[in-house]
């Protein structure tokens, strides 16, 4: 089968490995129809992780149940299924609290917990950017799709993380209706995150980065932007709330926060939100923090090389705030949150601008890694093109944006890519 494999710091191929197949007797098989690139993939991509060279990437995964084993008694062959990127056990100590996040079972090392397929430290499992993927415990973490999986999946495929992951940092930060709610970073995580907040009915949700592309999408889902190369977020929100800051946080960069001019910084948005968010108030924090960082030495320092950064924790112990972290539990979420796309509240496919080939990862690689213009969030398609017909899947969500408008197609600005195909082939 075809798969796209880290070969090295920002190197990725496209190459065949051997088939993915049915190793235990709860496995399932499915044949992956839509992985998506996740901004934790960079971390890997760039050598800043100890991913294996060899390892196919990948742990967004949607697609269609091929093979079952003798054990599994509720997936069949022919369902349609998102997958979180936690594989869990379902019944160990962290599973039966509902944190799959943290599973024992499928972690090998003793001293560790959490697994998940095609990611650094969290077992051997391969990724999903390839046409199989071999799925443990099938019955516990697949989730079946109904019968408009197949026309949505770009709107499913991100209840396999971001959007449950920035639901989580939401949740994490106790965002309530009505409240005021900063999000720090505008990548596919943070929209998300000012997205979960907006169905949640927070009164108003800032989006903080400086990637003008990025803002302009946070704006059309209601967000108000804050560009950092010409504004500092916390004096923005202060001036907005009579100087005592946002409700609640959420941080959504990571360990490779850096400024406009490209400089890393670990502590710059971690810091940032303590200045943002008023006394007593919540963060939650989903961006990737590494107890281990191999390029941290020479992107910052010795210290973030080790994990460790310099966190204003006077004025957050000062200020009474909660701060919640860590990776989502998927499975908590992500029942409730395909209803809510099932039943067209919800539309995540916002977020995609590309659709390619899986031949072409390594080129979407190197574009979503140099956050080049209009490159918000790529679906790749291992059967090598888009689900829609007429060519069309290389147009990026801009440019078919543009299109309806020039044709006067109205509510353009909050159509995802699908809905845009479709109207403009009316």
């Amino acid at each position: 089968m075809k798969a796209a494999v880290y070969e090295g710091p920002r190197t990725v191929t496209v190459k065949d490995v051997p088939d993915a197949k049915i190793e235990h007797p709860c496995d399932i098989l499915v044949k992956i129809t839509t992985p998506n690139i996740c901004g934790s993939d960079l971390h890997m991509y760039e050598g800043r992780t100890s991913f294996e060279t060899g390892r196919t990437l990948g742990h967004e995964n949607l697609g269609q149940v091929v093979e079952t084993g003798k054990a599994v008694s509720k997936v069949r062959v022919g369902d349609w299924v998102v997958l979180p990127f936690n594989i869990a056990c379902g019944f160990c100590k962290q599973c039966e609290q509902g944190l799959t996040n943290y599973c024992l079972t499928m972690q090998p090392k003793p001293d560790m917990a959490g697994a998940a397929y095609g990611f650094a430290e969290m077992g051997p499992y391969q990724g999903g950017q390839a046409e199989l993927l071999r799925v443990p415990y099938g019955d516990f973490n697949a989730l079946r799709l109904g019968e408009d999986a197949a026309e949505r999946q770009l709107d499913y495929v991100m209840l396999a993380d971001i959007f449950p992951t920035g639901y989580h940092a939401t949740e994490m930060a106790g965002v309530k209706p009505g409240d005021q709610t900063i999000v720090y970073g505008a990548g596919p995580v943070g929209l998300m995150a000012a997205y979960s907040a907006i169905l949640k009915g927070a009164g108003r949700v800032w989006v903080a980065d400086h990637q003008p592309d990025r803002l302009r999408l946070a704006e059309e889902i209601g967000a108000i932007a804050i560009n950092t190369a010409e504004q500092d977020p916390a004096e923005v929100v202060k001036e907005a709330t009579l100087g005592l800051g946002a409700d609640n946080g959420c941080e959504c960069v990571g360990y490779q926060a850096h400024d406009p001019l490209g400089h890393e910084d670990a502590t710059l948005t971690m810091n940032g939100l303590i200045d943002s968010v008023r006394f007593t108030g919540g963060i939650g924090v989903v961006g990737v923090f590494l107890p281990e960082d191999p390029g941290g030495a020479e992107a910052q320092g010795e210290l973030e090389a080790q994990g460790k950064v310099p966190l204003d924790f006077g004025m957050l112990w000062f200020k009474g705030q909660r701060i919640g972290t860590g990776q989502a539990p998927v499975k908590r979420y992500n029942r409730a949150l395909r209803d809510l796309i099932a039943g067209g509240k919800a539309e995540p496919s916002f977020l995609v601008s590309h659709e390619l080939g899986l031949d072409e990862a390594s080129s979407a690689y190197e574009h979503f890694d140099n956050r080049d213009d209009g490159w918000t969030k790529v679906v790749l398609h291992p059967n090598g093109s888009s689900r829609s017909a007429g060519g069309s899947s290389r147009h990026t969500l801009q440019e078919l944006r543009q299109e309806a408008k020039a044709q006067g197609i109205e509510g353009r600005s909050h159509m995802n890519k699908q809905q845009l195909k479709r109207a403009l082939s009316r």
